[in-house]
This record gives C-alpha cells, sequence and structure tokens, in this order.
C-alpha cells in the first residue's frame, strides 16, 4: 500500500476587509493594528442625533475645528491596538513592580535625606490630581473625537495617566503613608503654588473642541511639566541628592512620555501638514495653552528648583517650542 502527499494551495478570495480596504490602498493583507482600527468608525444610519447635543450627529467630525479630507491619516507610529498596547504596558508593569519590590527590600527610603524626601513628596503627590484630570480630558478626545486612529489611542492615553496617578500614590505610600495622600489632596485644593495648575487643568474640563483639548492637554502641558517634573527634577536633582529610589519608583513616568509623544507629534504634524488653516488654528491654540501652562507650572518650578525654577522651566519651554517647529506648528 502506498500513500501519495500531495500539497494543495488555497488562495484566498480576499486578504482583509472591505471597509479596511478602503483606507489601504485596496484588498492586501492588513496588519492586525490597520484591521482594528481603519475604518471602524460608525459613519452611517444613526437613529437619531444626541439629546445632550442636537446640534450633532453621534459621531461628528465638524464637532472640531479642525478639518481633515481623511481622519485615519492620523495614525498611530506605536501601531497600538488594544492586544499591542495591553502588552506593552504589562512588560512595563512587571519592571514597576521589580522597581518596587527593589526599594522596598532594601530599605532603600530609609537612607535618603529627610529634605529630599520632604521636597520629592510636595512635588510629586498632588501631581496624581492632574493626572487623573488628564485621564478625564483623554476619556472625552475618545467620546467626542473623530476617527477611530484618532479616539483609539486617545482611550490608551487615558489609561495611561490613570497608571500615572496610580504609581504616585503607591509612591507615596511607600516613601511615607496615606497621611501624604490627604496633604496633597489639601495641598491640590488650597495650596497657592498648586492653583494655577488646577485652574488649567479644571479649565481644560470644559473645552468643547477635541483637538483644541488635545493640543491643551497632551501637548502644551504634558509637553512642558513631564520634562520639567521627571527629567529636570527627579533625575536631574532628586537622584543626584540620594534619592535614586524616587528614580525607580517614577521610571514610567518618562518612558512613557518619550514613547506617546511619538503619538502626540505625529497627529499634529499631519493635521498641520493638511492645510494652512489648520496650521494656523494649531499655531494658535499652542500658543494660547502653552502661554497658559507655563504660568501655571512657574509655582511648580519654584517648589522643585527654589534657587532656579525660572531658568528651568525656560529651558524645558525652549525645547518645547523647537518640538513645535519640528512639527510645522512655529509660534
Amino acid at each position: 500500500m502506498t500513500v501519495e502527499l500531495k500539497t494543495l494551495e488555497i488562495k484566498p478570495q480576499r486578504h482583509t476587509y472591505a471597509h479596511v480596504a478602503q483606507h489601504i490602498g485596496g484588498d492586501k493583507v492588513a496588519s492586525r493594528y490597520q484591521e482594528g482600527t481603519m475604518g471602524a468608525q460608525p459613519e452611517t444610519n444613526f437613529h437619531y442625533r444626541p439629546t445632550w447635543d442636537p446640534d450633532h450627529e453621534l459621531f461628528d467630525a465638524s464637532r472640531s475645528a479642525i478639518c481633515m479630507s481623511n481622519w485615519y491619516a492620523l495614525k498611530d507610529p506605536r501601531q497600538f491596538y488594544y492586544a499591542s498596547w495591553t502588552t506593552a504596558r504589562a512588560r512595563q508593569q512587571d519592571t514597576m513592580e521589580s522597581n518596587f519590590e527593589f526599594v522596598e527590600s532594601r530599605r532603600m527610603i530609609d537612607l535618603m535625606p529627610e529634605d529630599v524626601v520632604k521636597q520629592a513628596l510636595e512635588v510629586l503627590v498632588p501631581l496624581r490630581h492632574a493626572a487623573w484630570g488628564a485621564n478625564m480630558n483623554n476619556s472625552q478626545i475618545c467620546a467626542v473625537g473623530y476617527g477611530t486612529a484618532f479616539t483609539a489611542p486617545a482611550m490608551f492615553h487615558a489609561m495611561d495617566n490613570l497608571g500615572v496617578a496610580q504609581y504616585l500614590t503607591r509612591t507615596a505610600l511607600t516613601m511615607a503613608g496615606p497621611h501624604v495622600l490627604d496633604e496633597a489632596r489639601t495641598a491640590w485644593l488650597e495650596g497657592p503654588s498648586w492653583q494655577p495648575l488646577r485652574r488649567y487643568v479644571e479649565d481644560t474640563l470644559v473645552v468643547d473642541d477635541p483637538v483644541e483639548l488635545f493640543v491643551a492637554q497632551n501637548l502644551a502641558l504634558d509637553g512642558l511639566l513631564y520634562p520639567l517634573v521627571y527629567d529636570r527634577f527627579v533625575d536631574e536633582q532628586i537622584a543626584l541628592r540620594g534619592g535614586s529610589a524616587v528614580a525607580m519608583l517614577t521610571a514610567f513616568m518618562p518612558e512613557w512620555h518619550d514613547e506617546s509623544d511619538r503619538w502626540v507629534d505625529a497627529v499634529v504634524k499631519t493635521m498641520a501638514a493638511e492645510s494652512e488653516d489648520n496650521q494656523a488654528l494649531l499655531a494658535r491654540w499652542a500658543r494660547d495653552w502653552e502661554e497658559r501652562a507655563v504660568m501655571a507650572l512657574l509655582p511648580i518650578a519654584d517648589l522643585a528648583f527654589p534657587s532656579t525654577g525660572p531658568a528651568a522651566l525656560d529651558e524645558v519651554r525652549e525645547q518645547f517650542r523647537a518640538r513645535l517647529a519640528k512639527l510645522g506648528v512655529a509660534l
């Protein structure tokens, strides 16, 4: 008895979904990111306009003054869809768990000078409230923005900011105790140094245009706050004064900000390149919100750098403006 083995090639009738093919130039093999993002925004057959906003459809590009011929041009260079995003964050979570375990097992906080611990807690812990505001703002961008390529990363960004707030909370509990959270909340609500930033955050909560909100939160505020606090204050000041444990406990924040900046920059650059009107509007929003962010962060800079706060903030501002110029949004 003989057995003959033959191979049979079955050619697929199509390589991807029809709604994805419309956005990638035909029936081609699509990546997981493309299949999870392109064409996923509902566009037709809405039953009624939302009662809370009868001037717009449920999903309506006209909610923003920014005009795009194709909202799916706002691609995420990280290629994040739900699975790839959760995988990346799980790896970072494992690293952070190791950092916390290392700091706690070796009692590194006890080896830090008291004044360094005090200053680190005063500057860092109230920022968990700012991170919560960023969570709410990015949730709003996802809710009223248009195009899954824009709204899905905004939802990931919202949850990332929730993670930042949780890491700051855990850092406070590791370094001191629950009473520090109450003190930070009182500082956020009543402390003179925190009221300009608190007002900035609360004012952004009522911005209607999702792209303007994106500029105000993810570009202007985060683009100044993270380099000032986590690069200069934590890495260049606290760590060098014996607070390397603080750098380990907040290691996620600068790493995440450097990564997420790639998405923020890609969105702004693509929008600005779409038209001169977009470019002018983005430049105006960036200028207005950058000025407000600088004023909001100046008291925080004084807390972090008692003798050189304005100079440190000016350096961060210069770097931020150079970044905007590369995106085609010169102020």
